[in-house]
């Protein structure tokens, strides 16, 4: 790796930069992964995750070609309870309406390992890669196709009994997807040459780092409120079920399962950590300000401030609406650019040290 990352900054030239097409790459990789979460939001949303019953990691890129294929895939569905509970009046024109959704999310994560590992090899033969960058990088691969076999541990979830999928599974699927964004964020934004400004000390990075960690868990507990339906009631805010704090948030035995299966207590939790993080970053914004101002690298608090505010804002409208695709979609990718947004702050501090 020859690029020297405490050089003055602009004193490094595109030319000498070897690790500008990796940075390029992780950067397009993790748009990509954002795509993914946008297009398995709405197979979500269009209750279109459980339309392919089985799982074939190579043969299962080319759709039904014909009418004979066509019904084959239908009668498969036909065997589960979604469509025998809830779904029993399709005909095969609805049917491919959701099929289409559920191909074009797998295709696209099928798509994600080969953009993933072709310029990775390609790196390795330039020698843009040093062996401390490769083998984290190898490990985001893997952790890649982890996310592939938990996409289908989760749809398999609901193909025996359930009519949708394990919120538990959609939870663990979710949070891994945003684990994978937010590491090549983080290291794509670690690449980057040059000095950073500002002056930072271990109670920055330390606050930083738990205001990702809350981040990540937040868009957990948004997976479980999405695996619930909770969305759905409860809209009205900021009253929820016409009190602060709603009769029944305990109603379940033993306690622990309202936390993961009461949709009331679910949404409110959910409503909860948002608070606290908008109280968080609130802070934050006002100790930096005291201290020094946000010039340089703290310049990433602003932005992240108003992303919480708007945030805060695409929530309170997607619950007010009942949960249309769009915004709820929209309120879904946001929160991953937040947490990206943090990650990169996280980063450049690191490098400011």
């Amino acid at each position: 790796m020859t690029t020297q990352h405490n050089a003055a900054p602009g004193q490094i030239s595109y030319a000498s930069d070897l690790l500008r097409p990796v940075r390029i790459w992780l950067y397009a990789l993790a748009s990509f992964v954002l795509l993914i979460v946008v297009v398995g939001g709405i197979t979500r949303l269009t209750e279109s995750g459980l339309s392919i019953t089985s799982w074939k990691p190579i043969s299962g890129i080319i759709p039904p070609l014909n009418d004979a294929q066509w019904q084959a895939e239908f009668d498969a569905y036909k065997q589960i309870p979604q469509y025998t509970v809830l779904n029993s009046w399709m005909s095969l024109g609805d049917f491919k309406y959701i099929f289409f959704w559920e191909w074009l999310h797998r295709l696209l994560a099928r798509t994600l390992g080969l953009i993933f590992i072709v310029p990775f090899l390609v790196f390795l033969v330039q020698k843009r890669l040093s062996r401390q960058l490769a083998w984290p990088l190898f490990t985001l691969f893997i952790l890649g196709g982890f996310q592939g076999l938990l996409g289908w541990w989760m749809v398999s979830s609901g193909l025996s009994e359930l009519t949708s999928v394990s919120q538990y599974r959609l939870a663990a699927h979710l949070t891994a997807a945003s684990l994978l964004f937010v590491a090549l964020i983080y290291v794509a934004r670690s690449l980057e040459p040059g000095r950073v400004l500002g002056r930072v000390t271990r109670w920055h990075l330390v606050t930083g780092v738990i205001l990702g960690v809350l981040l990540i868990i937040q868009i957990g507990a948004g997976a479980f409120v999405a695996g619930l339906d909770a969305g759905m009631g409860y809209n009205t805010w900021p009253l929820m079920d016409g009190a602060i704090i709603p009769k029944g948030l305990l109603i379940m035995d033993p306690a622990w399962r309202n936390f993961f299966e009461n949709a009331l207590t679910v949404q409110f939790i959910h409503r909860c950590i948002a608070y606290g993080i908008t109280a968080y970053v609130a802070y934050l914004i006002w100790r930096r300000n005291k201290d020094g101002g946000f010039g340089g690298v703290h310049g990433w608090l602003p932005r992240i401030g108003f992303l919480v505010l708007l945030q805060v804002a695409l929530g309170i409208a997607t619950l007010l609406t009942n949960v249309p695709i769009s915004l709820a979609v929209g309120h879904q990718c946001l929160a991953f650019m937040l947490a990206g947004s943090i990650f990169g702050y996280i980063a450049d501090m690191r490098r400011a040290r």
